[in-house]
C-alpha cells in the first residue's frame, strides 16, 4: 500500500501475512498475463528504526518470506526478483540497497527460481563498478531494467552511462533475458 508508505512488504517485521496475501494476489495477475516474473519488494526500514538495530531481524524476515514465495512461484512456473533499491537519492529507508546484499540473501534463500533484479540506475549510485557487478552476479540476475545516471532519464540521454559498452557486456556474457527501461523522460 503505497499510500500507506508501503513500499513492498518482504522484509518488514510483522507484515509477513501481508505479504503473503500480496504474493497470492501478483499471482492472480500474473496468471491472468501469463507473467513468468514477479518483483518481491524487500520494503521499508521501518519510521523511526535505525537500519543496522534491525537488519538482522528484517533479513531473517526477508529470507523466510522469499523461501516461502519461491515454493509457491515454482508451482507456476515463475521466478521471483529482489531488486536493490538506492537509499542515496531514491528511498532512504529501502531495506535491500546492494546487489552485495541481494546476492547474500539470495545464498541464504537457496531457490533456483529467486533471482536478483539488477537496476544498473541504482547499482551505479550505490556501489559503481557495473562491469564487475555483472560479471560477479551474472548467474543470479533473472531481469535487469535501466536508466541514465544521475537523472533516472532516458538510456541514451546525457550522463554518466556508456549502455553500449553495458549492453556487449551482457551480450557478451549471452543475456537472454529481456531489458527493462524504467526512466523518466526529459521531454
Amino acid at each position: 500500500d503505497v499510500k500507506a508508505g508501503d513500499l513492498g512488504l518482504g522484509a518488514v517485521p510483522g507484515r509477513e501475512a501481508d505479504f503473503r496475501q500480496g504474493l497470492d494476489l501478483a499471482l492472480e495477475y500474473a496468471r491472468a498475463l501469463d507473467c513468468k516474473k514477479i518483483h518481491l519488494m524487500a520494503g521499508r526500514v521501518p519510521v523511526g528504526s535505525h537500519r543496522t538495530a534491525v537488519a538482522k531481524e528484517m533479513e531473517a524476515i526477508f529470507v523466510q518470506n522469499l523461501k516461502y514465495a519461491a515454493d509457491i512461484l515454482s508451482k507456476e512456473g515463475v521466478t521471483g526478483l529482489i531488486e536493490p533499491i538506492n537509499t542515496r537519492i531514491t528511498d532512504p529507508r529501502y531495506f535491500l540497497d546492494s546487489p552485495h546484499q541481494a546476492a547474500a540473501i539470495l545464498e541464504k534463500v537457496g531457490k533456483p527460481n529467486i533471482k536478483l533484479q539488477m537496476d544498473v540506475f541504482h547499482c551505479q549510485i550505490m556501489d559503481g563498478n557495473l562491469t564487475q557487478n555483472i560479471h560477479k552476479y551474472f548467474s543470479i540476475i533473472g531481469h535487469v531494467q535501466i536508466a541514465q545516471v544521475p537523472g533516472r532519464n532516458e538510456p541514451d540521454s546525457a550522463g554518466e552511462l556508456n549502455y553500449s559498452y553495458l549492453f556487449n557486456t551482457l551480450e557478451n556474457h549471452d543475456y537472454q533475458g529481456y531489458i527493462g527501461c524504467e526512466y523518466k523522460p526529459l521531454g
